[in-house]
């Protein structure tokens, strides 16, 4: 039901000096910026960078995790076969798209994402998030 990755999430503890590192050293392109995160491109991968001062020691273990596509269609019934493995779910979804959040057997985040860098930037430009820029 997966049909191939995602986006990367990474938790960071300096928003600013990521971005510079991910645009400037390897190549990314900054798509938005806002006061706790980025949207960054290479290619076809999606990077988001996002960093929580008040936890930061704690952002690695907490929120860097990996995001698989899947089909709308498909969503559901995939989210009820993991439910009903009992797989351990981690975080509630509240992005835009389907999200199912889950733990493989060694604790690695996991997600399962309908929709892509496109359609989360649309989703931002009408509801963005505090103090965020986009860059075209």
């Amino acid at each position: 039901m997966l049909t191939g990755f995602n986006h990367l999430t990474l938790a960071v503890g300096c928003l600013t000096r990521s971005i510079v590192f991910y645009e400037q050293t390897l190549g990314f392109k900054l798509s938005a910026r806002w006061k706790t995160g980025a949207y960054l491109s290479l290619g076809e991968l999606w990077l988001c960078l996002s960093s929580d001062t008040l936890h930061a020691e704690d952002m690695q273990r907490h929120y860097t995790h990996y995001a698989f596509s899947i089909d709308q269609q498909n969503f559901a019934e995939f989210a009820q076969r993991l439910r009903g493995l009992n797989v351990p779910l981690w975080k509630q979804d509240k992005s835009e798209g389907d999200s199912l959040y889950f733990l493989d057997p060694d604790g690695h985040q996991l997600e399962a994402h309908v929709g892509d860098l496109k359609s989360r930037l649309a989703k931002c430009r009408i509801h963005p998030y505090s103090q965020m820029e986009f860059f075209d």
